[in-house]
């Protein structure tokens, strides 16, 4: 059976997930306020607090792990609700998602919550050797019969009265508080949803309820309301995509982007995922959002110190896309702006960043592809600020990220130190050490040292205790390098790969940085370490020497304390443990959404829907 995943964080056969932002633009309010949401959660957690906030290269690390289990997938032009309900419905098979929308799309098999599934249960199938995971199956059918056998096609009413990410009527509370009585203080979300359900109920169609709802709204808004309505009522209509030609040829017909001419090539890397939706919506939109990392609040984003390269980016989009455009009546400036949503302390600001200005041979954006790979890289490496004779003893797996970590050191931005840059390089030794001790030869002499300092970097990535807060000046020097490396990773993919990407999942680990950051400043060096494994010594070597040939003279200067911030240091450290580590500053949990709150998740146990 295939099953067909949302975005989210597992995958059995297929998945499908949402591209960039929806090109009208409807859900612009929902993202500035799930921004700030995200700000707001970043900031509780940097401070010790709860939170939710996924690490920034999420998206990268899951497609990697897709393409590594040869699991099929299509990345959505946009909006992927739509694409993905009707290509469950074509396949006969359920959605894996958090998305509540969900629960109102009309689904043949179903959805199941990806936080319904107990994975840490696997079962048996009585008398077989088969095993499977319990989980929870959301039945609209079997929802509707519990509400006096109500119309499915109600429920799209029902989500947009209730408000949605597509629109959000203040009006709406009219019709809410004249419908229903005054709703308990206590259980008023989940009164209230069940009240408009009940009431929808005793309708036959959506177009008699929605004529009723209007009766209660002033007649100058009615209009108004019933276009808007209607209008958000079609997004859980079936999509005209037809994603399955993908699966069955490799490639399908996306109308929003023909329409906008983007090249043949453009478009089949974004469904394949070869270009992240970042990329798609500076195209389309000129805006992009900067997602905001745990980092210290009290100074600019983290995003600053990759702005040049985000800045060439914007130059290959901008000058090839539409060249037409020109010959608009737009000043220069204008046709350089681009829009980014970035945190600025605790709230977001929207900021104009200008493309760079490149040269002729980068001003087609049809033919960026068949640039030769030699200029290619050397179009990289220039925006990365680093020469190529610098990356030569470099593995080719790890030139991207040091390159990159070249051109985070040379930022301004950056206020990188000394054991920043060898709890990085350290934990890059993650993925050799890895493929030393699982090589084929068995008698490889190798493998007993890089087993041993594999454990030992294992013994320091242990999790910070809840309510132990971050050395924030630390976690946002690591932020910036984060935001560097996606940066880079994007640019590179634009390019085609001249370089090639890096395993992320064994690259870089917040809670193995930060516990190497505690342990050199304490008293263990790199080279202690690495006396674990010559192999790794030596690499590590050429790491350092090429990145530290970028870094700013003082990185290497030494800095005095004084005996008693000595002893507060050793005293901090004592009282972590000797392997003490930072846990991870993200919560990998999945929050659902509007619908499944846990009084309606009751309510539904309660009523025997499965």
């Amino acid at each position: 059976m295939a099953i067909l995943f949302s975005t989210g964080f597992a995958s059995i056969q297929t998945w499908s997930s949402d591209g960039g932002c929806d090109i009208s633009d409807k859900k612009l309010t929902t993202l500035k306020d799930r921004a700030r949401e995200k700000i707001q959660a970043a900031h509780s957690l940097s401070v010790g607090g709860g939170g939710n906030v996924c690490p920034l290269l999420t998206r990268e690390v899951f497609i990697q792990v897709l393409v590594r289990l040869k699991v099929c997938f299509v990345q959505s032009f946009s909006e992927a609700d739509r694409d993905i309900m009707t290509l469950a419905n074509h396949w006969n098979c359920p959605v894996l998602s958090s998305d509540s929308d969900f629960c109102i799309f009309d689904l043949k098999s179903g959805f199941c919550p990806l936080n319904s599934f107990q994975w840490q249960n696997l079962s048996t199938v009585k008398d077989t050797q088969d095993y499977y995971i319990p989980a929870r199956c959301f039945s609209l059918g079997a929802f509707c019969h519990y509400f006096n056998n109500m119309n499915k096609a109600l429920l799209p009413l029902f989500a947009v009265l209730c408000g949605n990410d597509h629109v959000n009527l203040p009006i709406m509370e009219t019709f809410i508080n004249k419908v229903r009585p005054p709703f308990p203080s206590k259980g008023r979300r989940y009164h209230r949803v069940l009240g408009l359900l009940n009431w929808l109920s005793h309708f036959d169609d959506a177009t008699e309820a929605l004529d009723n709802v209007l009766k209660y709204l002033p007649k100058k808004d009615r209009k108004n309301v019933k276009e808007l309505v209607c209008c958000s009522m079609e997004e859980y209509q079936q999509s005209r995509a037809k994603l399955h030609d993908f699966f069955r040829c490799g490639t399908y017909v996306c109308t929003d982007a023909l329409n906008l001419g983007l090249p043949e090539w453009v478009r089949a890397a974004l469904a394949k995922g070869q270009l992240p939706p970042f990329i798609s919506d500076a195209l389309v939109l000129r805006r992009t959002f900067l997602h905001t990392q745990v980092e210290n609040m009290q100074r600019p984003n983290a995003h600053r110190a990759s702005q040049p390269i985000r800045q060439i980016i914007y130059g290959l989009l901008n000058a090839s896309s539409h060249p037409e455009d020109t010959s608009q009546k737009a000043l220069p400036s204008q046709l350089l702006a681009f829009s980014e949503v970035e945190r600025i302390s605790t709230n977001i600001k929207i900021s104009i960043v200008y493309a760079e200005q490149l040269l002729k041979d980068h001003s087609d954006l049809s033919k960026l592809n068949e640039l030769p790979l030699a200029r290619r890289q050397t179009l990289l490496l220039e925006a990365l600020k680093v020469t190529q004779m610098v990356l030569e003893p470099i593995p080719t797996f790890l030139k991207l990220p040091i390159a990159v970590t070249c051109y985070w050191l040379q930022s301004t931005e950056a206020k990188a130190k000394l054991h920043h840059l060898q709890a990085l390089l350290l934990g890059m030794l993650r993925g050799p050490l890895h493929a030393i001790i699982n090589s084929p030869g068995k008698e490889d002499p190798r493998v007993g040292g890089a087993k041993t300092l594999y454990e030992e970097l294992q013994r320091v990535e242990v999790p910070m205790r809840p309510c132990t807060r971050l050395d924030l000046d630390t976690a946002h020097v690591f932020c910036q390098w984060q935001s560097c490396l996606q940066m880079g990773l994007y640019l590179n993919q634009l390019l085609s790969t001249p370089l090639p990407e890096p395993d992320l999942t064994r690259l870089y680990s917040g809670s193995l940085v930060h516990g190497l950051c505690q342990r050199l400043l304490a008293s263990t060096s790199a080279e202690s370490l690495l006396t674990l494994c010559p192999e790794a010594k030596h690499l590590y070597e050429h790491l350092f020497n090429a990145t530290g040939s970028y870094a700013p003279a003082e990185l290497f200067l030494p800095k005095a304390k004084s005996n008693s911030k000595k002893r507060r240091q050793k005293k901090k450290v004592a009282s972590l443990g000797t392997t003490s580590d930072t846990r991870p500053w993200y919560d990998r949990s999945n929050r659902f959404g509007l619908l499944m709150v846990e009084s309606l998740e009751e309510h539904v146990e309660n009523s025997e829907l499965k």
